[in-house]
C-alpha cells in the first residue's frame, strides 16, 4: 500500500507556527493603531457596570479597518470586567447578513438568552410578537446590561426597513424591570441612518464612531503583530510584509486583504515545498485573492447595489464608456421595474455608485463640466473573465428577471 496522502504534510516543522492566527475569527490581545476608538467604546460601556443602560453606538467604516475586532475586544474585556465584580454583562452578536430578517434576530437574541428549562424559540412560526416578548422576559431573567451587536446592519435595514431597531429601542422605556439593553450597529455605510425614520433615529440617538482605513505603515504594525503568534520565526523574507500591507493599503486599508495575503502567501511557500516565503508567493498569493474575492463581494452586495451595478455593466457590455449618473440611472429605473422594486432617489443612487467605487468594483471619477456642473465618468473594474451577471443570478433569484430583461440603452456617436 502506497503512502498515505496526507502524510508528507505532517514531515518538518511546517512555515506556520499557529495558522489561526491569521485568520478573520482571532481575537488578538493588542490592537495597533485603534487606541481612540477603544476608548470611546470603553466610556461608553462602562456604564454598564454601573448597572445603567450605555448608550446606543454605529460604527462606521470599511470593510477591514477594525470595527468588528474592536467590539469583540471591548465586549470580552467588559464581560470579564462584569463577572469579577458581580455585575451580569451580556454580549449577544449577530451578523445581519447572515440573519436577514426581524423574526430571526430576535429569535437568535432569545435562544441565546435561554436559561435552564426555557424551551427553543423555532426558526419560523411564533407570531412576532410572542418572539418580542419572549426576548424582553429572558433580558429581565437574566438582570444586568445586554449588549446587542448588530454587525452589517446595513444590510438589514436595506432588505426589511428599521422596525428591528424601533423594537429593540423601546425595551429601555420601562419594558425591563431588572435589566436594561444597548444596541452597537456595524455598518459600511456612512449613510447608513438615511435609510432610518426620523422617529427610530430620534429613539436610537447613536454615538457615532467611524473607523478610519489603516494605511500601509499601520497594517505593517498589524501584520507583525499576527506573524508573530501565527508564523515560525525566521521563514519571512524582509519585504513580504511591507508588500502585503503596501498592497492591502490600495484596497481601502483592509485589514483581512492584508491577513489574506500574508497567509495565502505563506501556504504558496509551503505547497512548494521551499523554507522562505518570498516576494514571488505574495504576488501568487494576490492573483488568486483578485478572482477569490470579487465574487463573494459581487455576490453579496444588497438588491439594489446589484441593480445599480448591473445598469452600469449592461451600458458597459452595449458599448458606453466613462458612463454617467445619468445614463446609469434612465437604465436602473428600467432594472427596478423588471425586479418589481421602487426606485431610489438620483441622489441616493449617486451615493450607492460611490460606495461600489470604494470597494473597488468600478471607478467613479467626478469631473467638472462648467457651467453645467460636476457628473460622474464610470467604468467598471472587474476583470475580463470575470461573468457579475452570472454571479448575481446565482445570489439573488430576482436578478435573472433583470438580466433576462428589455431595455433602451444609449450609445454614443
Amino acid at each position: 500500500m502506497g503512502e498515505n496522502l496526507f502524510e508528507h504534510l505532517q514531515r518538518g516543522e511546517g512555515l506556520f507556527r499557529d495558522r489561526r492566527a491569521l485568520g478573520h475569527a482571532f481575537k488578538p490581545a493588542d490592537l495597533p493603531h485603534r487606541d481612540k476608538e477603544i476608548e470611546t467604546l470603553v466610556h461608553n460601556f462602562a456604564d454598564a457596570l454601573k448597572g445603567f443602560a450605555p448608550s446606543n453606538m454605529i460604527l462606521y467604516g470599511m470593510p477591514g479597518s477594525g470595527k468588528t475586532a474592536v467590539t469583540r475586544h471591548v465586549s470580552s474585556q467588559l464581560q470579564e470586567r462584569g463577572a469579577k465584580i458581580g455585575q451580569p454583562i451580556h454580549t449577544i452578536e449577530i451578523n445581519c447578513r447572515n440573519i436577514d430578517t426581524k423574526y430571526r434576530v430576535l429569535a437568535e437574541i432569545g435562544n441565546a438568552l435561554r436559561l435552564e428549562g426555557d424551551s427553543q424559540i423555532p426558526f419560523t412560526g411564533w407570531p412576532a410578537d410572542k418572539v418580542f416578548e419572549c426576548v424582553r422576559a429572558r433580558m429581565d431573567a437574566r438582570t444586568g446590561a445586554h449588549i446587542i451587536v448588530l454587525d452589517e446592519v446595513d444590510h438589514l435595514i436595506s432588505r426589511v426597513g428599521d422596525d428591528l431597531l424601533y423594537s429593540l429601542t423601546s425595551l429601555n422605556t420601562g419594558l425591563l424591570d431588572q435589566s436594561c439593553c444597548s444596541i452597537v450597529g456595524i455598518s459600511n455605510d456612512l449613510a447608513f441612518t438615511e435609510m432610518l425614520d426620523p422617529r427610530v433615529e430620534s429613539r436610537l440617538a447613536p454615538i457615532d464612531v467611524v473607523f478610519k482605513p489603516y494605511n500601509a505603515s499601520q497594517l505593517e504594525d498589524v501584520l507583525f503583530t499576527r506573524a508573530t503568534t501565527g508564523i515560525s520565526e525566521g521563514v519571512l523574507d524582509s519585504d513580504v510584509i511591507p508588500l502585503c500591507a503596501a498592497l492591502a493599503a490600495k484596497e481601502h486599508g483592509d485589514a483581512r486583504r492584508a491577513l489574506d495575503l500574508l497567509r495565502i502567501s505563506v501556504q504558496k511557500a509551503e505547497m512548494h515545498d521551499e523554507k522562505m516565503v518570498t516576494v514571488s508567493h505574495v504576488r501568487m498569493a494576490q492573483n488568486q485573492l483578485e478572482f477569490d474575492q470579487i465574487t463573494p463581494a459581487v455576490a453579496n452586495l444588497p438588491l439594489q447595489q446589484k441593480l445599480i451595478l448591473f445598469s452600469i455593466l449592461i451600458n458597459e457590455k452595449n458599448g458606453l464608456k466613462n458612463i454617467s449618473t445619468g445614463e446609469v440611472y434612465g437604465t436602473y429605473e428600467s432594472a427596478c421595474e423588471n425586479a418589481g422594486e421602487k426606485p431610489l432617489t438620483t441622489r441616493r443612487v449617486s451615493s450607492l455608485i460611490s460606495d461600489l467605487d470604494m470597494m473597488g468594483i468600478i471607478s467613479a471619477k467626478t469631473i467638472s463640466k462648467g457651467r453645467q456642473g460636476r457628473s460622474k465618468r464610470i467604468n467598471s473594474c472587474l476583470p475580463p473573465a470575470f461573468d457579475p451577471f452570472q454571479v448575481m443570478q446565482v445570489s439573488d433569484t430576482i436578478m435573472t428577471d433583470v438580466v433576462n430583461g428589455r431595455y433602451r440603452l444609449q450609445r454614443r456617436l
